[in-house]
């Protein structure tokens, strides 16, 4: 018999162009009101910020702005908002959704970029929790991604989102290896969702390469998908798994980390070869959207990407490919450099 578990879902989802003007109307239609406090990344400070502001002021809305900093968590917490917005990338959807959580306030993720599947999802992943991975909060009550404003964030946080979602075929793989071997739960409806997004986003590689809205659509669509998996699993198991277990220890070990969804695209291609499913095909669809397929072009040392990849089993207690102990340093190196991640130390 299995356990129960809660599965809570965004009440509501608007993707298209211009919707970052109905984010107060959407407030609105969802029985919100009162003191909103306002989350600004820089991005979302530049690309969306007045839109989302005068939208909430015309709804009558009283607002509050900040400027989305993790060493302002402790002084956000002292806060007592009605509704939390974060308008920007990922630590801003992050921030906004621990402190929502905290408080017992509703919140509406607005992503300026389309860079990993925290948009959605009920997990956070900050710094400042002093936690090398995410945990679990509650999921955005709404999320609006505006297309035009997400085709003008750079490129690479695009590629960025498409490494984070091609993750789900090697995460997957690593949650029914622990359904087997340790009788871990595991839930199909969750996990076909997640590995349908990552098969849909390596379809259309060559649209999301060529920025088109088509593929920018279809990337925004697969981060929602992959983050109400998470909801429908309860956890992150369907979305994480050891690709970003090595992301994280890799966030610990290299002096300058690249972007999560690029570390854990180059971590899916390794752990695709360790699962023994193609990891090449894997490896040319984030060359042709234009994502990093090596220790150099992450712009990390081939030293750091060997040594995480050995350390990554101790990140935490999740069963995946690399087992209880992990792999030997010369393994980590095979593995790497056969996948053509690094040369040859």
């Amino acid at each position: 018999m299995l356990d129960p578990h809660d599965i809570e879902l965004p009440k509501k989802i608007l993707i298209g162009k211009n919707v970052i003007n109905n984010v107060g109307d959407i407030a609105k239609s969802l029985g919100l009101s009162g003191k909103a406090y306002v989350l600004l990344g820089k991005t979302g400070r530049n690309l969306a910020a007045k839109n989302v502001l005068n939208s909430l002021t015309a709804c009558n809305y009283d607002v509050v702005d900040y400027n989305a900093e993790e060493e302002m968590l402790r002084e956000m917490l002292k806060r007592r908002p009605d509704l939390v917005i974060s308008i920007g990338g990922g630590t801003t959807i992050d921030l906004g959704k621990y402190v929502a959580f905290k408080l017992n306030a509703p919140f509406i993720s607005v992503p300026t970029a389309a860079s990993h599947d925290g948009i959605a999802s009920p997990m956070v992943s900050l710094k400042s929790l002093g936690s090398p991975y995410s945990i679990k909060a509650r999921p955005p009550v709404a999320i609006i991604a505006d297309v035009n404003v997400i085709m003008s964030a750079p490129h690479k946080l695009l590629a960025s989102g498409c490494g984070d979602v091609l993750a789900k075929l090697t995460a997957v793989r690593d949650w029914r290896l622990a359904h087997k071997l340790k009788n871990e739960y595991y839930g199909e409806y969750a996990a076909s969702l997640a590995e349908m997004s990552a098969r849909l986003v390596m379809k259309c590689a060559r649209l999301i390469g060529a920025h088109k809205e088509e593929g920018v659509r279809t990337v925004i669509e697969a981060l929602v998908s992959c983050g109400v998996a998470m909801c429908i699993a309860g956890s992150s198991r369907p979305c994480s798994g050891s690709e970003h277990m090595f992301s994280h220890a890799l966030d610990m070990i290299a002096p300058r980390p690249a972007l999560h969804g690029e570390q854990c695209g180059i971590g899916t291609i390794m752990m695709a070869y360790l699962h023994g499913i193609n990891w090449r095909k894997i490896r040319k669809a984030l060359k042709i959207i234009g994502a990093p397929t090596t220790a150099k072009e992450l712009g990390i040392e081939d030293e750091y990407v060997v040594r995480a990849l050995v350390e990554a089993h101790k990140i935490r207690d999740r069963y995946t490919i690399l087992g209880d102990t992990g792999l030997t340093w010369e393994a980590a190196e095979s593995v790497a450099r056969i996948t053509g991640v690094i040369d040859c130390l």
